[in-house]
């Protein structure tokens, strides 16, 4: 009689532990694997994420955020967030420009001494897009490998309703793990 009541309190502790872990991971948090070179120094190929699912749920998409979406129904990408609703964008003699304000990117200070300059080519968004600005809803997102990145300059802006999440820990390799993803 012990034996038995023992198995079946451990069986229930299992299941519990199944379905929390079961939320968890279809609910709050997906794992996700860097597929290409378009996010270096950033990430890397073959990097393995922790996205944070339910983050915009409660908060806005910040600019410079690391995302993941869905990029067709098939494929998912990674990239970081450039422009916002309302934002205008401009790249100027490899700078940065929002709302016609110089910004740093300090994100890309570990690939300016070993790449290629410029970085970014220059471009306003009008020439990309035909727009003067990020519509409502959407976003314009870079790769931070700006040469080998197919991003907003090729694809245009992404719908905010097709964000999978934010981008919250680099877990593989562990020798990069990484909790922070922001300028």
């Amino acid at each position: 009689m012990m034996k038995k009541r023992k198995i079946w309190i451990f069986l229930r502790v299992v299941a519990i532990a199944f379905l929390i872990a079961f939320f968890f991971r279809f609910y709050l948090f997906a794992s996700y694997i860097v597929d290409g070179k378009s996010m270096e120094p950033t990430l890397y190929d073959g990097n393995l994420l922790m996205v944070n699912k339910m983050i915009y749920d409660f908060q806005d998409v910040d600019r410079f955020d690391v995302i993941v979406f869905h990029a067709n129904s098939k494929e998912d990408y990674v990239k970081r967030v450039i422009g916002k609703a309302g934002d205008e964008i401009e790249y100027k003699d490899d700078r940065l420009y929002i709302n016609d304000k110089a910004v740093e990117e300090k994100y890309l200070e570990a690939f300016r001494d070993s790449a290629r300059l410029p970085l970014t080519k220059d471009f306003t968004l009008e020439e990309l897009t035909g727009e003067s600005s990020v519509p409502k809803g959407k976003l314009f997102v870079l790769g931070d490998n700006r040469h080998k990145s197919m991003d907003s300059r090729s694809f245009g802006f992404i719908d905010a309703n097709e964000i999978v999440g934010k981008v919250d820990i680099r877990y593989w390799p562990m020798s990069e793990l990484n909790f922070q993803f922001a300028n």
